[in-house]
C-alpha cells in the first residue's frame, strides 16, 4: 500500500515542490481542518484532491515547470554503476526477468538491486522511480 501524501501548506515553493515530489493532494493551512478527511478519502480511491481556492500563481508555476525546475539529486550520487542500469530497464518498462536476462543476473539479484535502488532514494512506487529516471537523465521522457 502506498503512503497517503498530502501537501499542507501556503509557501508557493512548497507546494511546487511537494508536488514535484509525489504529493497526490493540497490544501491550504486555513483550510486544512475542514477539508482533511475529504482529502484522505480521495486519495484512498486513488483520486489527486486539491483544494477549491490554490492560488492562480501556484497553479501557474505548476503548469511551467520549467520556469522553477524540481530539484533533483545529481546522477551516479547513491547509485552505484550496475543500479543505474536497472533504474534506466526499470523506468523503460522492463520487468525483473527481462532485467535478469539482459544483464546476466538471477532474477533475485535483480529484484535486490531493485530493493537497494528504492531503499537508498526512498522512493516507494515504480512511478516515482520513472520520475527519478527522468529528472536524472538516465532515461528520456
Amino acid at each position: 500500500m502506498n503512503p497517503v501524501r498530502i501537501l499542507i501548506a501556503d509557501d508557493h515553493d512548497v507546494v511546487r515542490e511537494g508536488l514535484a515530489a509525489g504529493a497526490r493532494g493540497f490544501l491550504l493551512k486555513t483550510q486544512a481542518k475542514h477539508q482533511l478527511v475529504a482529502a484522505v478519502d480521495a486519495l484512498a480511491q486513488h483520486r489527486p484532491f486539491f483544494t477549491g481556492s490554490l492560488p492562480a500563481s501556484v497553479v501557474e508555476a505548476l503548469l511551467r515547470p520549467g520556469r522553477h525546475p524540481a530539484k533533483t539529486v545529481p546522477p551516479g550520487d547513491r547509485l552505484t554503476p550496475r543500479e543505474r542500469e536497472v533504474v534506466q530497464l526499470i523506468a523503460e518498462g522492463r520487468t525483473s526477468k527481462d532485467i535478469a536476462r539482459e544483464l546476466g543476473l538471477s532474477v533475485k539479484t535483480a529484484d535486490a538491486h531493485r530493493a537497494n535502488v528504492m531503499r537508498k532514494l526512498d522512493l516507494h512506487s515504480v512511478s516515482e522511480l520513472v520520475r527519478y529516471a527522468v529528472r536524472n537523465r538516465i532515461v528520456q521522457p
